[in-house]
């Protein structure tokens, strides 16, 4: 466990160095707009999400997303999360014959 029993590092960046390298710096108002960023181990972006500051991100989706990456990334990329994909879940062995055919395969919850 990290700081307060939160189990990832959690930052603050009040210069907004941080903000102007991902670009969601709001440089009129001094602030950072809401922005999450999933880096793998190798240091490369994932996937990002930039929201308006009325709008919160759900903390779900966000934990589903990091599971699904670490999924595929065991998997060494022979198998993909769809949309929705919880652990345990179905998922789709990437390659020419899914293309297009993705809803024919794969059956959410």
């Amino acid at each position: 466990m990290t700081q307060d029993g939160i189990p990832w590092p959690m930052l603050s960046d009040g210069t907004g160095n941080i903000g102007r390298a991902y670009g969601v710096h709001d440089e009129s108002g001094g602030v950072n707009i809401r922005g999450r960023f999933l880096i793998d181990p190798d240091g490369v972006v994932q996937a990002m999400e930039v929201l308006a500051p009325p709008v919160g991100r759900k903390i779900e989706e966000t934990i589903r997303q990091v599971q699904a990456f670490q999924y595929v990334r065991k998997m060494k990329g022979t198998e993909a999360c769809p949309a929705g994909w919880e652990p345990g879940d179905k998922t789709l062995k990437p390659g020419p014959e899914l293309v297009g055919k993705v809803w024919q395969v794969w059956q959410p919850k």
